[in-house]
């Protein structure tokens, strides 16, 4: 079973920044994808940022230009950059993985970490 651990979140105002940091049980290249997914209430649920294992990354329309998702093996950990932050970021941000050793992504992740809030305040 993969473990998940969100961490970095908070209030910013209107144009700043925040890392969030998602630290995983175990190696991050056991994940053929990794992803960040945002869930407003009322809104429903939006993959932002997708990571493979090429390196290759996707990003969704509304944080495009803005954040930057990246991993770092060596710790077993998943980050998002986020920066020129609005109100319309604010959500509960996961981390969400693809089942270990499989060779391709089902963009399903079966596995999720718990949450961090983001408030972005106008």
């Amino acid at each position: 079973q993969v473990q998940l651990v969100e961490s970095g979140g908070g209030s910013v105002q209107a144009g700043g920044s925040l890392r969030l940091s998602c630290t995983s049980s175990i190696s991050t290249d056991e994940m053929y994808c990794m992803a960040w997914v945002r869930q407003v209430p009322g809104k429903g649920r939006e993959e932002i940022a997708r990571i493979e294992k090429d390196g290759f990354t996707v990003y969704g329309d509304s944080v495009k230009g803005r954040f930057t998702i990246s991993q770092d093996s060596a710790k077993n950990t998943l980050y998002l950059q986020m920066n020129s932050l609005k109100p319309d970021d604010t959500g509960t941000y996961y981390c969400a993985a693809e089942e270990p050793y499989r060779t391709y992504c089902s963009y399903n992740y079966p596995h999720r970490g718990q949450g961090t809030q983001v408030t972005v305040s106008s």
